[in-house]
Parts: C-alpha cells; sequence; structure tokens
C-alpha cells in the first residue's frame, strides 16, 4: 500500500509539475512579446528622417544609412547570439542586447553634427543588440511549443514588427515638446529597462520536452525533417540557401517601404508629419499582425504555400503602388504590404524548424541572418537612391514589382531535405494509411 501511495504521490507531482510547465511557456511567451516590442522600436526610424536632414543639412541616403547599419548588424549578430545562446543560455543574452540597443540609442543623442557617431551608437552598437536580442524569443519559443510552432515563432516576432506601434507617435511627440537629440535619450533609456526586465524571464525547456499527450499530425510529419541537423549539415543542404533567398527577397521589397514610410505618406498622400508619424505606427500593427496571421496559415497549409501567397499578393500590389494618391488608400495599400513583409518573420524560423529540426534552430536560423542582412541594407539603401535621383518613387516601385514576380518561383520550388530511405517511406504513406502512434515524435 505503501509503495501504491507513493507512486500515486508521484504521479499527481508530475501531472502539477507538467501543469506549471504549460502555464509557464504562456508567460515565456508574453515576457518574449514585450522584448520583441522593445527592440522593434527600431522600426520607427523613418520618423527621424526628415527632422535629422532639415535640421544638420543631412543627405537621405545618409540618415537612411543609419537605418541600414543597424539592420546589418542586427543580422550579423543574430548568428552570433544563436551561438552565444547555446553556452550561457539565453537570459544572459537577452539582457546584453537589452542593455547594447538601449545604450546604443542613448549614446545617438550626442550625434548632433556628427554623422559618423549616429552611424556608430545607433547603427553598429544598437544594431548588435537588436541582432543578439531577436533570436532569443524566437529560440526559446520554438522549443515551448512543438504543437503550434507555426503559430508561436508569429508571435514571437510580433512584437518586433509592432514595436514602432507605440515609438513612433512617442519619438514624434518627445521631438516636438524635448527636441530631436533628447528624444534619443529618452527612448534609449525606456528600450533599455523594456528589454532588459522581459529578457529576464528568458529559459529554454528541458531537452526534448513536448506538452503532454501532442502528437505531430501526417501533415506536419510530411513537412519536416525526419532528424536535427547541425548547423553545418543544415548549410550543405540547398534547402538553406532556398529558404534564405525567400526571406532576403521578401525583406528588400517590404523593408524598403517601411524604411520611407513617412516621407511617403507626406510625398504621395500629402500628409503632415504628424499624421505620417501616426500612421508609421498604424502599419507597423499590419508587421505585427502579418507575423501571426501568415504564420497561422502556414500552420494550416505549408510554410510555402503561405510565401507564395505572400509573394502573390506583393506583386499585385508593387505594380500598382505608384498609381495611388489618396492617403487612405495608401495607408490600406502599405498596412497590407507590411502584412506580407512581417510575415516572412513569422513563417521563417518555424520553416528552419520543421526542414533542420529544433534543436539547433538558434545558429541555423540566425546565420540565415547574415545574407538577410544584405538584402536589409542593399534594398532600402537602393529605394531611397533611386527616389533622390528620380525626384519620386516609380522606378524603384517597378523595380520591386519585377523581382517579387520572378520569386514566385522560389516557394514552388523548396521541399524538406530527405534521404532516399524517408522519400521511400512517404511514397508508401501515400499508398497506406498511417496512424501516429502516441508518445512518436518527428523531432529525433
Amino acid at each position: 500500500m505503501l509503495a501504491g501511495a507513493a507512486v500515486k504521490r508521484e504521479e499527481v507531482s508530475e501531472a502539477q509539475e507538467e501543469k506549471m510547465r504549460v502555464s509557464n511557456r504562456w508567460w515565456i511567451a508574453v515576457a518574449g512579446v514585450c522584448l520583441q516590442m522593445a527592440l522593434g522600436a527600431a522600426y520607427a526610424w523613418s520618423v527621424f528622417r526628415i527632422p535629422l536632414t532639415k535640421e544638420f543639412g543631412w543627405t537621405i541616403s545618409e540618415v537612411t544609412l543609419t537605418f541600414l547599419i543597424s539592420w546589418f548588424f542586427l543580422g550579423c549578430n543574430a548568428f552570433l547570439g544563436g551561438l552565444w545562446m547555446k553556452r550561457v543560455g539565453p537570459r544572459v543574452v537577452a539582457t546584453v542586447a537589452g542593455l547594447l540597443w538601449g545604450g546604443g540609442v542613448f549614446l545617438a543623442s550626442f550625434s548632433a553634427h556628427k554623422l559618423w557617431w549616429l552611424y556608430l551608437t545607433y547603427g553598429v552598437i544598437g544594431g548588435t543588440g537588436l541582432g543578439m536580442g531577436y533570436i532569443v524569443p524566437i529560440t526559446v519559443l520554438v522549443k515551448w511549443f512543438p504543437d503550434r510552432r507555426g503559430f508561436i515563432t508569429g508571435i514571437a516576432v510580433a512584437g518586433f514588427g509592432a514595436g514602432s506601434l507605440f515609438s513612433a507617435p512617442a519619438a514624434g511627440w518627445l521631438m516636438r515638446h524635448a527636441g530631436l537629440m533628447p528624444t534619443f535619450a529618452y527612448l534609449g533609456i525606456a528600450y533599455g529597462i523594456i528589454a532588459v526586465a522581459a529578457g529576464s524571464f528568458m529559459q529554454n525547456p528541458p531537452e526534448g520536452w513536448a506538452p503532454q499527450g501532442w502528437t505531430p499530425s501526417a501533415k506536419h510529419i510530411s513537412q519536416r525533417c525526419e532528424r536535427d541537423f547541425t548547423l553545418g549539415e543544415a548549410l550543405s543542404t540547398w534547402q538553406w540557401w532556398a529558404i534564405c533567398m525567400l526571406m532576403s527577397v521578401n525583406t528588400m521589397a517590404g523593408l524598403s517601404i517601411v524604411s520611407q514610410a513617412a516621407p511617403i505618406f507626406q510625398e504621395m498622400g500629402k500628409a503632415s508629419a504628424a499624421a505620417a508619424a501616426g500612421l508609421v505606427g498604424v502599419i507597423s500593427v499590419g508587421n505585427g499582425v502579418g507575423r501571426i496571421f501568415w504564420a497561422w496559415i502556414s500552420d494550416l497549409t505549408t510554410r510555402k504555400t503561405a510565401f507564395f501567397a505572400m509573394y502573390l499578393v506583393e506583386a499585385i500590389l508593387f505594380w500598382r503602388y505608384h498609381s495611388i494618391s489618396s492617403l487612405t488608400v495608401l495607408g490600406i495599400v502599405t498596412f497590407v504590404i507590411v502584412m506580407c513583409y512581417g510575415g516572412a518573420y513569422g513563417i521563417t524560423p518555424a520553416f528552419a524548424a520543421d526542414y533542420f529540426g529544433p534543436r539547433d534552430v538558434g545558429s541555423i536560423f540566425g546565420l540565415m541572418m547574415l545574407p538577410w542582412a544584405f538584402a536589409a541594407a542593399f534594398g532600402p539603401y537602393l529605394f531611397a537612391y533611386l527616389r533622390q535621383i528620380n525626384g519620386n518613387y516609380v522606378q524603384a516601385l517597378y523595380l520591386i514589382a519585377g523581382l517579387m514576380t520572378v520569386a514566385l518561383i522560389l516557394p514552388i520550388l523548396v521541399t524538406p531535405p530527405r534521404s532516399r530511405t524517408s522519400e521511400e517511406q512517404l511514397e508508401m504513406a501515400g499508398q497506406f494509411k498511417v496512424e501516429v502512434v502516441p508518445g512518436d515524435s518527428a523531432e529525433r
């Protein structure tokens, strides 16, 4: 009897522990969103473009380069953050990232008439913090939510996309009441505090953890690899490079609009500076919503199907974008484009975890951010350059429309990496009914 009672207590204890873990993972998800919102405030950069050019006489390209430098260092340091996280854990990386991002923005307040200092502080230091912090919630939540991989990565990056919802109006208000340079100081302090506080909640689940009673469906198994890949093994597959290309092309298109959103609303839609700043905040909602919406669509269909749909929508809208003169229509179309832009960030981490396994997804997806960084820097810079030499956005918009049209072939071609044996098993699965045995997992 004593032995039976002990076993029963042990079962109750395990059930309580499992319930606590399921509850804790949602609090970790909330903290991850807060961390990403503090980092995603970088999307509000366009509200600084006109004030900086007027105050110090810098050109559009020179001011835009600050944003591009920060995005380039985001891409470079996401990989380093993923590697470092394997050694010291997510909490340390998130804390350091918050201090670098907040500190970089704060130090930018001393960049009056010193463009190189703005590049160094906001661009290099701040961008390094962005990259190291960005990868943390993605990697952590993919492991906590194997049952909702697409949706949770969408949630994880939605905060980043919606970061300017609050920071853009706040920056506009501070510039009007405190001045241009002090605005950087106030925002830097706020970003640092929020990021460090949220980062303290980041932790990994036990190795191989999964919700009690959950097993992947046959459809999900067909779109996932049969084992975990190392970073080196992933790099040796063409699928890794194809997923990089999918994300990079989408980034070149969407980030070109995001980086110039406030001037576009003022120049094409004849909006005031205050109204343009408000609209930047509104479209940032599209960035966040798109990350969740398209990630959810990818769970219902497949990652590649969702990418194809996004590319098709963007191609159609970019072909017509230059002809829009109504501010309302311009805002709606830009909102949809930014939804598609954000969608890639919601889908790609789940794409990487599906194709290469969740174990090393931090470094595998983190390294994808390196080629992405070149696209994130080159696309918006070319867009701003074409605007400057032509005096309008027509040529730049046609270029993006053509790129998105040609790129529609990419999501059609990509397939999961599989050995010959697994391909034969999938062929047999199409002939015979396959039942998933409880407790079995596709992630071995």
